[in-house]
């Protein structure tokens, strides 16, 4: 049995406590199927910039380069100072190439939602379109000739649009969903988002067994918030991705319930859609929900993608806890309804765990 690297980056504020957390866990499954597994903590953010004077530093990047797979905590960027280019928010996406973000929402019957029984799978382009940290390598994407005038590009690629429509597809197919909606507005954008379905239309063609359809983005916005249960996995680009991952989070009780994936062709990236959440850090009362299921699905992709049966089936110990532990609703943080802690819903899952691997 060979080993497993991952790599571990705790991010800002909340990220301290989370992160840990969802490496516990993590660690526990994986001990559970017998599945060796390497961690390398790497600093990032302002512990990157404290040790390294850099909120990205190169020790991060070469490392991280040797992983698998690497989970992130949210970064506190909002609050960098602003016009130094040693605190910017680290471009890991753009870096290591991580094309995709697969981001799934999930309701749960004893927790607060605008729907029941949601249940969908969000794929975004996530190295091109509108926003400028992840795509431009060098200037910016916008500029202003004169105090009147603001000019801002965006970039769609048929490499780009093709590869984020086939993980869609792919990722159908291995969890077992039978629709793929590519979300647009051709009719307006015609070269741009034309590009897109283009692309979307041709990698359809090669997955016979997933019906394929597609929808305007802001229909598919009003959509998502009046009928959800029309959608199943949903493939997009850059910029409405960003819209519509949140509002699928609103949908299913906040983005404390939104975990998700960057996957690249030979890494990919754990990382939740919530932020640092400063206002809160330090208290132990954070949800660790989002970045445990976003450590999931890391593994679960290391056992997709390098052929790791027992990493795919810790994937499956922490999905088969988590959901006992969110459905007894017993160790839940308060921002689901609960009076526990954070360390406290993390101990539950993996007593959870231990439990369910001894019946």
């Amino acid at each position: 049995m060979s080993e497993i690297t991952i790599g571990v980056l705790l991010g800002d504020d909340i990220g301290l406590e989370v992160i840990p957390i969802a490496v516990k866990v993590m660690d526990a499954a994986l001990s559970q199927t017998g599945q060796s597994v390497l961690w390398c903590e790497y600093p990032i953010g302002r512990i990157g910039h404290d040790a390294h004077g850099n909120t990205f530093p190169e020790v991060t990047k070469v490392g991280l380069a040797k992983t698998h797979g690497f989970i992130t905590g949210p970064i506190g960027h909002n609050s960098y100072p602003r016009g130094d280019a040693t605190w910017t928010m680290p471009p890991l996406r753009k870096h290591f190439d991580l094309f995709a973000s697969v981001k799934p929402v999930r309701s749960y019957p004893n927790v607060k939602s605008v729907h029941e029984n949601v249940d969908i799978i969000f794929l975004r382009e996530v190295t091109e379109g509108m926003l400028y940290s992840e795509t431009v390598v060098a200037g910016s994407a916008e500029f202003r000739p004169n105090d009147d005038i603001t000019i801002s590009s965006r970039v769609i690629t048929r490499k780009g649009s093709n590869r984020v429509a086939r993980e869609a597809f792919e990722t159908a197919r291995a969890r077992g969903r039978k629709k793929v909606t590519a979300c647009h507005k051709e009719p307006v954008y015609r070269l741009a988002c034309g590009m897109f379905a283009e692309e979307c239309r041709k990698v359809a063609t090669q997955f016979p067994d997933i019906e394929f359809d597609e929808m305007l983005i802001d229909t598919s916005a009003a959509k998502l918030v009046s009928d959800p249960h029309r959608f199943d996995v949903i493939v997009t680009t850059n910029q409405f991705g960003d819209i519509l991952t949140d509002i699928g989070g609103a949908l299913v009780g906040g983005l404390g319930l939104a975990p998700g994936l960057c996957v690249g062709h030979d890494q990919a990236m754990a990382q939740a859609t919530h932020g640092s959440a400063p206002d809160i850090a330090g208290k132990n009362i954070a949800n660790p929900y989002a970045l445990i299921m976003s450590g999931q699905m890391l593994l679960e992709w290391i056992g997709r993608r390098f052929d790791k049966p027992l990493a795919s089936s810790a994937a499956s110990l922490i999905t088969e806890a988590v959901d006992e532990v969110m459905l007894k609703g017993e160790t839940l943080t308060p921002d689901l309804g609960g009076k526990s802690s954070t360390d406290d819903m993390g101990d539950a899952i993996i007593s959870a765990m231990v439990s369910n691997a001894e019946k």
